[in-house]
């Protein structure tokens, strides 16, 4: 492979090409394959692991998986994505490569019971999740580069705005599809002697189908600028020796912007784990008073389908607003839209409590929705103007640390959380709720940036 300091003529000074809306849709349009897989993740872990022999009080620690791979992998992946190239594109090959192990995770890990003459069902089940999340990290990393990589300055909001939009549709399908499978006639119950409901299955079949399929089509339709394009349009002289940068001169070089975003990002993540861990729970025990250990029972597995479908809901509700997110950051800057929305977030998750009918589950997921979206852009759109643009991949990998620290320590003080409020999961949701309003706060206090 090539790095991009071939000896090539320099033209600095020329901005990137606008793109058209599809051009743009098909660099991000594999992220809805993608989101399909890891939204089916987040909604059915819990019960897919307490179905084969996980303790509740344990559930966030299996969860660990995520934001491990993720610490560790995305830095990685972005600093060799950064020096290197292929026919397919730099960002491309990492995108393809993860999708196809992401797919085959998600294949197996439903069936964890069948391998018990390999592992333990919740020992490989467990793998099988880390496995699932290395993979899926892989791919995540580059879609977020890619964006920034092909569009200029003027599109980014429109970049990342489009690019949410695809991940909110990704997880409306995703979260779905048990009570889709459910409606049409699939057992939502295991089967005599078995563990995991077959909606679950195939869910997860259709899933990692999807994820393959997405990802093929950003990866044949979307061309990324080869090295000398790429240092025309990012005024880098190609002819110049480039030094070797380690990785801690990296770290001491982080930009401010990325520092004060990590505060928020650190309450926002904070809480959406903490919620993608504990809803089913909460839920199952407020409004179909189940025990969270009855992990076979009708109401216990109703409870698991219809956290899909609330988390549908809100992927619904954040696909809309992440239409008008372009406008609104604008119109009223970034960082008070971003203040906002995650304000959204955090009265929803609060009201939870107050819900003792599942149909008003709904309203709270309208809240959840808006600061979904734009968790998923405004960030990213405020970063990326402040990266130097041959250590773009890495930086973004590193950013992801902010998302991954957080969702390490709520896993790790997960169970002890349920202990202190009681064994009630729903106290868990209120606060997260409680996390995304300091998050809130903190965007509107730390971030300082230019507009």
């Amino acid at each position: 492979m090539a790095s991009f300091t071939n000896n090539v003529p320099s033209l600095q000074g020329t901005n990137k090409p606008i793109l058209s809306f599809w051009k743009i849709w098909n660099i991000s349009f594999g992220f809805l394959g993608v989101q399909i897989g890891y939204s089916l993740q987040n909604a059915n872990t819990s019960r897919i692991l307490s179905a084969i022999g996980a303790d509740p009080h344990h559930l966030s620690l299996f969860w660990l998986a995520a934001p491990l791979a993720g610490f560790f992998v995305q830095p990685i992946v972005g600093m060799s994505s950064d020096k290197t190239w292929t026919k397919l594109g730099r960002r491309i090959p990492f995108i393809l490569g993860g999708s196809i192990v992401s797919a085959l995770a998600m294949f197996f890990m439903p069936n964890s019971e069948h391998f018990a003459t390999l592992l333990p069902p919740l020992l490989f089940g467990a793998l099988m999740l880390l496995l699932m999340d290395t993979s899926f990290n892989v791919t995540m990393q580059p879609f977020r580069a890619l964006v920034s990589d092909m569009l200029p300055e003027t599109q980014r909001n429109k970049g990342y705005a489009i690019q949410s939009f695809l991940i909110n549709a990704g997880a409306v399908v995703g979260s779905i599809l048990p009570f889709f499978l459910t409606w049409i006639g699939v057992a939502n119950e295991p089967k005599a002697g078995e563990k995991v409901a077959p909606t679950v299955i195939w869910a997860f079949y259709f899933g990692g189908g999807a994820l393959l399929l997405s990802v093929l089509w950003t990866s044949f339709r979307t061309k990324e600028y080869p090295p000398d394009e790429y240092n025309k349009y990012n005024n880098i002289d190609s002819t110049e020796v480039v030094e070797k940068v380690s990785f801690i001169t990296l770290l001491k070089n982080i930009p401010t912007t990325m520092m004060q975003l990590a505060v928020t990002q650190f309450f926002s993540w904070f809480s959406l784990f903490l919620m993608w861990v504990y809803t089913t729970q909460a839920i199952a025990q407020n409004i179909w008073h189940t025990l969270p250990t009855d992990s076979k029972s009708k109401e216990f597995n109703e409870a698991g389908n219809w956290t899909g479908v609330i988390f549908a809901a809100y992927s619904v509700f954040a696909a809309f607003y992440s239409l008008v997110l372009t406008p609104l950051a604008d119109k009223f800057g970034r960082k008070n839209t971003y203040m906002l929305s995650l304000l959204a977030g955090g009265i929803g998750l609060m009201s939870i409590e107050l819900i003792t009918d599942k149909n008003w589950l709904f309203l709270p997921m309208v809240g959840v929705g808006i600061a979904w979206a734009a968790i998923l852009a405004l960030p990213y759109a405020i970063l990326s103007s402040s990266l130097p643009a041959r250590q773009t991949g890495v930086y973004m990998g590193i950013f992801n640390a902010t998302i991954t620290i957080p969702q390490i320590a709520a896993g790790l003080l997960g169970g002890l959380v349920l202990s202190v409020v009681g064994d009630k999961a729903i106290n868990v949701i209120v606060l997260s709720g409680a996390s995304m309003v300091v998050a809130g706060i903190c965007a509107k206090l730390i971030i300082k940036t230019k507009e």
